[in-house]
């Protein structure tokens, strides 16, 4: 259970505290002395709020995240494989970005964007629907980047089996569960997981702290 999971639970027991000591006893006095009935009722409902919409009870629309786009790569021809088209190799980026990219028509698997910066470690990238988002031979995922001014990664692309999928998906699931984004290593990067592109970006800003 999640830090903020339990701040919520302990919130609604301090509301329901608050509202039930302020119901009349025999004697016609408040259960609970009215010097904590209101800061019980307060801090309850606060720490409700704040558990609520930190975490994954209150659905947000990704819709809305405020993204930039990068340079775009012009593709002419028909496409033969999974690539990206937006942001461009050697590009500067801004924090939050949209990765776009195209596919064959005939493409039927999972494409995963995966950045690794000068950690060395792998990071999927997902926003609602975890994979990226796939339609009429045009993909695209929202793509956050933590590091330093100037920072290089490396921003490659694969297409994944259904296992690699799930494992990426569960990998983000217990990240965000325990606020903790280690990255993976080489050796823990699923098998099923075919790398199809790779271009390399800079950071234009100091994007520590800012997810």
């Amino acid at each position: 259970m999640s830090t903020k999971i339990v701040i919520l639970i302990i919130g609604a027991l301090l509301t329901l505290i608050a509202v039930f000591g302020s119901k009349k006893g025999s004697s016609g006095n408040s259960l609970l002395n009215t010097k904590l009935i209101i800061p019980f009722g307060i801090i309850g409902v606060l720490m409700m709020i704040y558990g609520s919409y930190s975490s994954d009870l209150v659905s947000y629309n990704s819709q809305i995240e405020q993204v930039s786009i990068g340079k775009k790569l012009n593709i002419t021809g028909p496409v033969e494989t999974v690539k990206v088209v937006s942001p461009i190799d050697q590009d500067s980026v801004d924090c939050r970005i949209l990765t776009m990219g195209v596919y064959p028509e005939s493409h039927t698997k999972d494409i995963w964007v995966v950045i690794r910066p000068t950690d060395d470690k792998y990071y999927p990238q997902s926003d609602h629907t975890n994979t990226s988002y796939k339609r009429d031979g045009e993909w695209q995922v929202v793509t956050r980047f933590g590091g330093d001014l100037g920072e290089a990664y490396d921003l490659i692309v694969y297409e994944t089996d259904a296992s690699a999928s799930g494992f990426f998906s569960e990998t983000i699931a217990n990240w965000k569960e325990t606020e903790d984004y280690p990255g993976l290593t080489l050796e823990e990067m699923p098998a099923g997981a075919k790398e199809v592109d790779r271009i390399k970006i800079y950071t234009r800003k100091n994007c520590r702290g800012v997810f």
